[in-house]
C-alpha cells in the first residue's frame, strides 16, 4: 500500500519562500514520474510540477522560474522548492505519481501566502 507525506508547508509573506517535502512508502519513486499537486478553495486539484525517473522536469505556467522540483538524496523523498510565493499560491499541497495513484492522496499541506 502506497502513504505519501507531505511536509513543510506554512505561513509566508508575498515574496517569500517554503520547501516541502514529500516521503513515500510502500512506492518506489524511482520507477516512476512524480509530481506536485495543489488544491486552493473553489479550484480543482492542480499539477504544478513534474519529474521523471530520469529527473526531467516541468512546470505548469503560473511557478515556472519560482518553483523547483527535485529528488531527495534519501530514498522516496521529493522537494519543492517555491521561491516569490504569491497569494494565489495558496492551497494545499499534495505529491503523487504522476498520473497520480488514486488512493494514494495523503493529507497534503497547507501553504497560505498572505502579508
Amino acid at each position: 500500500q502506497v502513504q505519501l507525506v507531505e511536509s513543510g508547508g506554512g505561513l509566508v509573506q508575498p515574496g517569500g519562500s517554503l520547501r516541502l517535502s514529500c516521503v513515500a512508502s510502500g512506492y518506489i519513486f524511482e520507477i516512476a514520474d512524480m509530481g506536485w499537486y495543489r488544491l486552493a478553495p473553489g479550484n480543482k486539484r492542480e499539477l504544478v510540477a513534474t519529474i521523471t525517473r530520469d529527473d526531467s522536469t516541468n512546470y505548469a505556467d503560473s511557478v515556472k522560474g519560482r518553483f523547483t522540483v527535485s529528488r531527495g538524496n534519501v530514498k522516496n523523498t521529493m522537494y519543492l522548492q517555491m521561491n516569490g510565493l504569491k497569494p494565489e499560491d495558496t492551497a494545499v499541497y499534495y505529491c503523487n505519481r504522476s498520473p497520480p495513484i488514486i488512493n494514494a492522496w495523503g493529507q497534503g499541506t497547507q501553504v497560505t501566502v498572505s502579508s
